[in-house]
């Protein structure tokens, strides 16, 4: 254990996804812990606008190419609560949307929706939502969610599948996987959540559903050797039995606005390694104007590396004024961590939860064949 530890009290808030408000998609957790105060919520704000062009916006964070047009909006819609905005990436079998569990079921009940719809945008407009006409649905018929998936506000299990009715549009893009390191390495990120016209020096302040994209880096993991075990069961498992494996292997990166005094990464790190020397790995003030955070409805949308799928967005995490965050809360503004789930945990269940290609369909029919074949020549000979 680390000796530098603090005492500190604990709240986490789930926003499941946001879009139609209503009250019963928030989730909270609170508790006391060992150092640090921290809020954390299931959930693009650049370093400037992320609003519209007509707005002012900054066009760099517009996810208008055709590399995007397969990153789509997730509409969730239950029946005696509403309905819900997540995102999504379409996968290579072209009837998978890879997202998150938070979004399309409430925990450890694995209640899934009623009817969830993704929609596919082609244009070049910044300011198409996604309920324009412009925009294709195509409507979910069935759901995987991850069977080790806690419900927790941190998991890194935090992950699903979601199976189309029908294929997706011939132009929308697919995206691979990603398997290599993720140490300290630069991302893309895309999504459909809250907007700013102000940026990180506020957070969230506009609506959700314009498709908007931006950069950052992974910063590290909580099972990251150098904390030297300051981690550890630090957000309060709900497994008894393992009670870190849950989040340990989930990534954070940090929302930078260049200056050391709202570098969230290099501040905790500062009070939670074992030695002060190894925190300045942890230290950096971010990419510039492309830098991003994530908000409310960009969660299950992808980090790209190299054009493809590196994570997923899960959640976003503060440790309060006092290590970054500019403005008191959890609002996607400067100093909070954003929280992503690895896909090279889950490639198994993915690939999976894929409808099969025809010549796999081919093979398992050659397979059952050749069963039946033996099966038959063993009861003549019986």
């Amino acid at each position: 254990m680390n000796s530098k530890r603090f005492r500190l009290t604990a709240t986490a808030a789930v926003l499941a996804m946001g879009l139609v408000a209503s009250a019963s998609a928030q989730r909270v957790e609170s508790g006391v812990s060992n150092g640090l105060q921290w809020t954390a919520q299931s959930l693009i704000i650049g370093v400037g606008s992320t609003g519209g062009f007509d707005g002012g916006g900054e066009a760099r964070h517009f996810a208008t190419s055709p590399n995007y047009n397969g990153v789509v909006a997730l509409i969730m819609t239950y029946n005696d609560i509403g309905s819900f905005i997540c995102s999504g990436s379409l996968m290579p079998d072209r009837r998978s949307i890879l997202t998150a569990a938070h979004c399309v079921t409430d925990g450890p009940t694995l209640r899934t929706p009623d009817v969830t719809t993704a929609y596919f945008y082609g244009g070049d407009d910044p300011d198409q939502r996604f309920n324009a006409g412009q925009f294709t649905p195509v409507v979910a018929s069935q759901y995987f969610v991850n069977s080790a998936y806690t419900g927790r506000v941190i998991d890194q299990n935090d992950i699903a599948v979601v199976r189309l009715g029908e294929a997706a549009p011939d132009w929308a893009r697919s995206y691979e996987l990603y398997d290599g390191d993720l140490s300290e390495s630069t991302f893309n990120v895309a999504g459909y959540g809250g907007r700013s016209d102000i940026g990180g020096d506020f957070g969230t302040n506009q609506r959700t559903g314009f498709r908007r994209q931006g950069d950052n880096r992974f910063d590290f993991r909580f099972g990251d050797a150098d904390f030297g075990g300051f981690w550890d069961g630090f957000f309060d498992s709900t497994n008894p039995a393992d009670p870190v494996a849950q989040y340990m292997d989930s990534w954070v990166s940090d929302f930078d606005n260049g200056l050391g005094a709202n570098d969230a990464s290099c501040l905790v790190a500062a009070v939670t390694t074992v030695s002060n020397g190894t925190a300045t790995k942890f230290c950096n003030t971010g990419v510039g104007i492309r830098e991003v955070s994530v908000a409310g409805g960009d969660s299950g949308g992808p980090q790209f590396i190299f054009g493809q799928i590196a994570s997923v967005t899960s959640y976003g995490l503060s440790f309060g004024t006092g290590f970054g965050d500019i403005r008191s809360g959890l609002n996607s503004s400067f100093g909070e961590f954003n929280g992503f789930v690895p896909v090279h945990l889950h490639t198994d269940f993915i690939n999976a939860s894929l409808v099969p290609e025809p010549e796999t369909y081919a093979l398992m029919a050659l397979g059952l064949a050749a069963i039946g074949a033996v099966a038959r020549r063993r009861r003549k000979a019986a």
